[in-house]
């Protein structure tokens, strides 16, 4: 059952290792792998957390604000880049132990996509997070994107 503590495990600062691919919607196109470094802050008294990663590698920042709805117990995860300023449709779902899906609509390269995070192997000093993306609305998907966060040693 999904809590307002699920994301208590993010808080902090972080190294993350990012692969993505170089086509999103091209399930056989190359990887790249870039490093980031990201730090993660709660609100709400946990219900809420804002996170900013730093991608020297892209030229870009990104920014997500995660909100709790105590009334569904569902998550909401809103992102948004430098690039642009604006904020992308957001993901719904929710944690099953220490496993979080989340599912939202959008739209890549002029396509409607259907968009997946997943949070896995969480722990306080590591963490993975992989993104997906269905063009025939959920039957199959395609990861395009995945960060192995570790945590900072203390300084």
């Amino acid at each position: 059952m999904s809590s307002p503590h699920d994301f208590d495990f993010l808080h902090g600062e972080w190294q993350v290792v990012n692969r993505r691919r170089t086509g999103f919607l091209d399930p056989d196109s190359g990887w790249e792998e870039f490093p980031a470094t990201a730090w993660c802050r709660p609100l709400f008294d946990g219900a809420a957390n804002v996170d900013e990663i730093d991608m020297p590698h892209l030229g870009a920042k990104g920014l997500t604000l995660r909100l709790f709805d105590a009334e569904t117990k569902e998550w909401s995860l809103n992102w948004s880049s430098s690039r642009s300023g604006r904020l992308f449709p957001p993901v719904l779902g929710r944690f099953d132990g220490d496993r979080g899906e989340f599912y939202g609509d959008d739209t890549h390269d002029g396509k409607d996509v259907r968009v997946r995070y997943v949070w896995a192997d969480v722990s306080p000093v590591s963490a993975h997070w992989e993104q997906a993306f269905s063009v025939d609305d959920g039957q199959t998907w395609s990861a395009n994107w995945t960060m192995d966060f570790s945590r900072l040693p203390a300084s």
